[in-house]
């Protein structure tokens, strides 16, 4: 840590926690700094001693990055929603403090990237680094080209502003252009499937097999990899 750092950026990657989170803990009088006890917008220096619940909260970490081919029928949340099941009980307890960057919704498999990085994170999610993520998709009846070149050339107008993203569809037959392969490079909620059900379609498939430079492979579909970068 070569430079001071906000309290609440250092527990969320420490601790695998959100934010906000950390910010409750720091309200709540969990966290000290040098014995004292810390406040709201404090920052840290690599001198800095951090205690939570009174265990020290060590400077030094190993950033790990996870590959994870996640199944339909999981969700990204750390906490479980109901009786639907969360992508951290595919992992060992070692590893489900690491946090999801980015998520795909609970009908949606794929490749889902997990790490302990707040940096790494941060790049491949914030909009200005525009990092690329194909999908597979299949519709519930056959893309019109109209409709296709109107999604790739246009956008389609969404509650929150026009989706524009390319879309190539995987065979000439007329009748099997329910699959489709969609490279997109924004990651608003549900942006695929809104974009087509505004256009009359229903997605019955999306499987994502890359992000950036990080590809699925034949990773198998619930098992996880560490990776480098």
């Amino acid at each position: 840590m070569d430079s001071p750092v906000r309290l609440n950026k250092f527990l969320a990657e420490r601790l695998g926690v959100s934010r906000r989170e950390a910010d409750d803990l720091i309200i709540g009088g969990k966290v000290t700094i040098d014995g004292k006890i810390a406040e709201l917008g404090a920052r840290l220096d690599k001198l800095s001693k951090v205690c939570y619940n009174n265990k020290i909260v060590p400077f030094e970490t190993e950033y790990l990055y996870l590959a994870l081919n996640k199944p339909v029928g999981y969700v990204c949340s750390r906490h479980a929603q109901g009786q639907t099941p969360t992508v951290y009980e595919l992992l060992p307890p070692e590893y489900r403090k690491l946090k999801t960057v980015g998520r795909l919704d609970k009908d949606s498999s794929g490749l889902i990237l997990l790490t302990n990085d707040g940096d790494f994170a941060y790049r491949m999610t914030h909009p200005k680094f525009r990092k690329t993520k194909i999908y597979e998709v299949e519709l519930n009846h056959p893309l019109q080209p109209l409709h296709q070149q109107m999604i790739s050339d246009y956008g389609v107008m969404l509650d929150d502003g026009p989706s524009q993203f390319k879309v190539v569809t995987m065979t000439t037959e007329p009748a099997k252009r329910k699959q489709l392969m969609v490279a997109l490079t924004e990651g608003r909620n549900r942006q695929i499937r809104r974009t087509f059900a505004a256009l009359g379609y229903r997605v019955t498939k999306l499987h994502r097999t890359s992000f950036g430079n990080y590809e699925l492979g034949s990773l198998p579909l619930g098992k996880y990899a560490i990776i480098k970068v």
